[in-house]
């Protein structure tokens, strides 16, 4: 697996869905900011979208220019057609549960504004991923968001007055341990 962090604010992203994990896909699609979400779906739930709705099955030429299509809450008779498409279109494909047409896993995510952390098990454990994603949410509660927001703020001053990186890493890492944000860790 290779991790990344995908900027898709500006990209098409396409979610083809079905119940609630179709609706789960546009959350997190919505919740990553982008701004070009079509969504294919004819349920109660996707009515209150903030997004290009169609209300059914999209047609392979409709898939041209997505970056990621997410298809959840298909069965695969449908689902499989649908990526197969989305693929020949360029698009980065995720089926909810079929491994085999997937480009992608969605990992498990802890989100405090531009914080984000993820936990990933290539599909193997969700369940798994899932109480670690819930674990690391106790951990990193909501003022984490003010917190990256202050240091990334912080970054941008001094490297406006001309502090070399080396020197904005360090004073960064002064102020984590001044305001004592991370525990300090006990070796056994």
């Amino acid at each position: 697996m290779l991790p990344l962090a995908l900027d898709i604010q500006q990209q098409k992203i396409v979610v083809v869905a079905r119940g609630r994990p179709g609706q789960q896909r546009y959350e997190l699609v919505h919740a990553s900011g982008c701004e070009r979400i079509v969504v294919y779906c004819d349920e109660a739930w996707a009515c209150e979208t903030q997004a290009l709705l169609h209300q059914r099955l999209p047609e392979p030429a409709e898939l041209a220019g997505a970056r990621v299509v997410f298809i959840a809450g298909h069965p695969r008779e449908i689902a499989e057609p649908l990526a197969v498409a989305a693929r020949a279109a360029g698009a980065l494909v995720n089926v909810e549960d079929v491994l085999d047409l997937c480009d992608f896993h969605v990992p498990a995510i802890v989100r405090r504004g531009d914080l984000l952390i993820s936990v990933a098990t290539g599909g193997r454990a969700p369940g798994l991923a899932q109480r670690l994603r819930a674990h690391l949410a106790s951990v990193f509660g909501p003022e984490w968001e003010t917190r990256v927001r202050r240091l990334g703020d912080a970054r941008a001053q001094w490297r406006s007055e001309g502090v070399s990186k080396d020197e904005v890493a360090q004073r960064a890492a002064e102020m984590i341990t001044r305001e004592a944000w991370l525990p300090e860790r006990r070796v056994p």
